[in-house]
């Protein structure tokens, strides 16, 4: 009866430890989500064309990011110092695939029709806790 409990204690213990390990093979492997912000002051009456939002969209997809489409939501005042006007956040899967995305040439084509319709007031890369 002895034997029955220690083999299954010692098979409840091994599975355990099987999962702690590929729990921890499975965290090497991932990398941290990375949220990019821009604080955007708008230019009145000026706005992006459709091709070129549809153009730096794809771009963050190819870059296996996701637009949150936060340009024209609302912004609301909670501390500190005054909120940006607009707010801008993309999400992407790692700090390489952001930096993908903003190194690219849609991006970079994109600076002159960016500076005319609204001044970046900052713009950074926030990358989640592991």
């Amino acid at each position: 009866m002895k034997s029955r409990y220690s083999l299954g204690l010692t098979l409840l213990a091994g599975v355990a430890i099987g999962a702690f390990a590929m729990q921890g093979l499975h965290a090497q492997g991932s990398k941290p989500r990375v949220w990019v912000i821009a604080e955007i002051e708008p230019v009145a009456g000026a706005a992006m064309s459709a091709a070129s939002l549809k153009e730096i969209r794809d771009e963050i997809a190819k870059a296996h990011g996701t637009a949150l489409r936060t340009v024209r939501g609302r912004v609301v005042h909670l501390e500190g110092g005054d909120a940006p006007k607009r707010v801008a956040i993309n999400e992407f899967p790692s700090m390489d695939d952001a930096m993908k995305f903003y190194n690219s040439d849609a991006w970079k084509k994109s600076a002159a029709e960016r500076a005319r319709t609204g001044k970046t007031i900052r713009r950074y890369a926030v990358e989640a806790e592991p």
